[in-house]
C-alpha cells in the first residue's frame, strides 16, 4: 500500500509588477495555515517518508512552516518539473519514486496539483470527493491510497481518495 499528499501552497501575495512569479512569498495567514497543516499531520501521523516541492518561494516556504510540527522533519527535494506543472508531469515524478517510499508528498502549485488529485480519485469519502470537486484552495491537503506496492504503477482512477481537509475545513470542523 502507498500514501500520497498532494498540497497546494500556502496562501502568497499577489503578483506585482516586476516580481518574477516565483518569487512570491507567503502572507502572513499563508504561514499561519502552512502550520496549523502541519499540526494535523503529526497529530495524525501523516509523516511523509518523501517530499518533493517545486523551486517557488511560496511553495518552499509553506514546506519551511509546515515541516517545523514534523519531528524530525523529512528532508525535500526541489523539483524544477513541479513548478507550473501539468498534472501528467507531476505524475511522473511520483512515478519515480523509489519502492522504500511508502508516503510521498507532493507540494506544488495549481492548476496542475488539482488535475492531478481529480485524475488519481477513483473512490474513497464521498463528502471529502464533494468538497474537492469544488476546488484545491490554497493549504488544501488530499490524502490518497493505493493498492499497490510500487510507484511506477500509479495511473489515473487508481486511488482512494482518504481525506481532504483545508485550513478552513480545520476551522470548521473545530466549532
Amino acid at each position: 500500500m502507498r500514501r500520497l499528499l498532494l498540497l497546494r501552497h500556502a496562501k502568497a501575495e499577489r503578483p506585482e509588477l516586476g516580481l518574477e512569479d516565483r518569487a512570491r512569498a507567503l502572507m502572513e495567514r499563508g504561514r499561519k495555515d502552512a502550520g496549523k497543516i502541519g499540526a494535523y499531520m503529526a497529530t495524525h501521523a501523516l509523516k511523509p517518508d518523501r517530499v518533493l516541492v517545486s523551486p517557488a518561494t511560496r511553495t518552499q516556504e509553506t514546506w519551511k512552516y509546515l515541516s517545523g510540527a514534523l519531528r524530525p522533519a523529512p528532508a525535500a527535494t526541489l523539483l524544477e518539473k513541479l513548478y507550473d506543472a501539468t498534472p501528467h508531469a507531476i505524475l511522473a515524478a511520483i512515478k519515480d519514486m523509489p519502492t522504500s517510499a511508502h508516503t510521498v508528498m507532493v507540494i506544488a502549485h495549481n492548476p496542475g496539483l488539482y488535475e492531478l488529485a481529480l485524475m488519481l480519485i477513483a473512490s474513497g469519502d464521498i463528502d471529502a470527493r464533494e468538497r474537492l470537486n469544488e476546488k484545491l484552495p490554497t493549504s488544501g491537503l488530499v490524502i490518497m491510497d493505493f493498492a499497490f506496492d510500487d510507484w511506477s504503477k500509479l495511473h489515473p482512477q487508481s486511488g482512494r481518495l482518504a481525506l481532504f481537509i483545508s485550513p478552513k475545513w480545520l476551522e470548521a470542523a473545530a466549532n
